[in-house]
């Protein structure tokens, strides 16, 4: 097969991204390709695989996103913002674009060449401090759910985060993301506050099944708790990651439910060509 692709990073999250209006995988086909091209060291190599195709409605386009695994993923914060940017590069949208996603839709903003903009799918669960129990020991986690159907976030404080290797916290975010208090599992964000205007966050995504450089909606999942549990000052949020600084910026109602979530940060477009796999075979 010949498949013509691009890789974008947004902060280390790599994804490959290709234009399907033409060639109309299907599902199935997608999930395939997905699976092999994603793998490290055996193709390409990504923590996701994004799909651009028409628009049901009035959308510039539908992304379609799959985890790295090749499960459908309901939406992707640094996966939304990387497609924006190929959408703008190959002239598939303007600079202020909305695109379908299995989450609902969303508004992409690319603000100057690299540095691009999504408004996330709002939370539709908050759930503060729920106990998962594992080995005897109580830990307090909140829970988030972006968008309907929801994208899953468990967000734990975890003192000492900034000194730790990830792999020292790998089995616990392995054992929370499939908690019983998680119906449909969950991505694990583990923070630390650095200060008032930063946060550390190491995410353990479902799917990828193992930490990644940065996830957006975690991000942002991580930010709208800081922001209602008051834990940091003002709406604009700065999140690092392994990956680098996002920004997310916060807008609530007069009840502070939040009605916008602004996810900010750089794009990287690493390679473009064509996947030539002598063993994928649709």
């Amino acid at each position: 097969m010949k498949l013509k692709y691009t890789k974008i990073q947004g902060l280390g999250n790599d994804f490959i991204i290709i234009d399907n209006r033409e060639s109309k995988y299907t599902i199935d086909q997608l999930q395939k390709i997905t699976k092999r091209v994603c793998s490290r060291k055996i193709s390409v190599g990504a923590d996701g695989f994004m799909a651009i195709e028409e628009s049901d409605g009035i959308a510039d386009f539908k992304m379609r996103f799959f985890n790295a695994d090749g499960s459908i993923g309901e939406m992707c914060g640094n996966g939304a913002r990387c497609i924006t940017r190929y959408a703008y590069v190959n002239n598939i949208a303007k600079k202020n674009m909305i695109f379908e996603t299995t989450a609902g839709n969303v508004n992409g903003e690319v603000k100057n060449d690299r540095l691009i903009a999504v408004t996330l799918n709002n939370p539709e669960i908050i759930e503060f401090d729920k106990i998962a129990t594992i080995d005897g020991i109580d830990y307090t986690i909140s829970y988030v759910e972006l968008g309907n159907p929801g994208l899953p976030h468990g967000v734990i404080e975890y003192k000492g985060l900034k000194n730790l290797e990830v792999e020292d916290i790998f089995e616990l975010g392995k054992n929370l993301r499939y908690h019983e208090i998680f119906p449909k599992g969950a991505n694990i964000n583990f923070y630390e506050i650095d200060s008032k205007s930063s946060t550390i966050i190491r995410t353990f995504e479902r799917g990828v099944e193992d930490f990644t450089l940065a996830c957006g909606t975690g991000s942002a999942s991580l930010a709208a708790i800081l922001y209602l549990k008051k834990l940091v000052d003002g709406n604009k949020i700065k999140i690092s990651s392994l990956g680098g600084d996002l920004i997310v910026e916060i807008e609530t109602d007069e009840n502070m439910k939040i009605n916008k979530l602004l996810l900010i940060g750089d794009t990287n477009i690493i390679s473009e060509g064509i996947i030539i796999d002598e063993d994928l075979n649709l």
